[in-house]
């Protein structure tokens, strides 16, 4: 378990890691966001098997481009990057749709065409679905780093809302124990997603 390490370590950020071929930091990149984007696949309007071949086409992109990322205004954010990639490999996929001779589709993949002239917004900071599906899995993600305890009092203090001192007095922890607890999940909440804004 690392408690105390996540706390004492300052890491690279993970797109700086990834940038720099990192297996592990791709690895979590993708576990991150991969959820993400085939919601976003199958928004608009693609099938399981093309939405698996769309997020493959994404996440090569993404791989070649990474270097190519910046934060040049405060709201500039790697899931708004993410997802304009994803839309011009989405569209990508039904232009060929289009011009591959004996496609199926006719009316129908001319209607999710036409469906993605008007493209959904992307998700601003206030689009609740797509953040708690990437606080979920981030949350998975970094369960195993804690001790159930320490888990148990982020959940019930962060998630639930419930009082430090009945959480503690529930898992036979002080209440100080209780808020540094919960303090060491969201600091390590901070460091999975921090530089990656959403």
């Amino acid at each position: 378990m690392a408690d105390d390490a996540s706390s004492t370590r300052t890491p690279r950020s993970l797109i700086d890691r990834a940038r720099a071929n990192d297996p592990a930091a791709w690895a979590r990149l993708v576990d991150l966001y991969a959820p993400l984007a085939h919601r976003w696949c199958r928004r608009s309007g693609l099938n399981e098997a093309d939405a698996a071949d769309v997020l493959q086409d994404v996440f090569l992109s993404v791989a070649a481009h990474l270097g190519g990322f910046q934060k040049e205004r405060s709201g500039d954010t790697f899931r708004g990057w993410l997802r304009v990639i994803l839309r011009n490999k989405v569209h990508d996929h039904f232009r060929r749709l289009g011009r591959e001779p004996g496609g199926e589709g006719g009316t129908e993949a001319q209607l999710r065409f036409a469906r993605l002239t008007d493209p959904e917004p992307a998700d601003e900071p206030g689009d609740d679905a797509a953040e708690r599906l990437l606080l979920r899995r981030c949350c998975a993600l970094i369960r195993p780093e804690f001790h159930d305890r320490t888990w148990q009092a982020f959940w019930a203090t962060a998630v639930e809302g419930r009082p430090a001192p009945d959480v503690a007095a529930d898992l036979g922890m002080t209440p100080v124990g209780v808020r540094v607890a919960k303090s060491r999940v969201l600091q390590r909440l901070r460091e999975a997603l921090g530089d990656l804004d959403g």
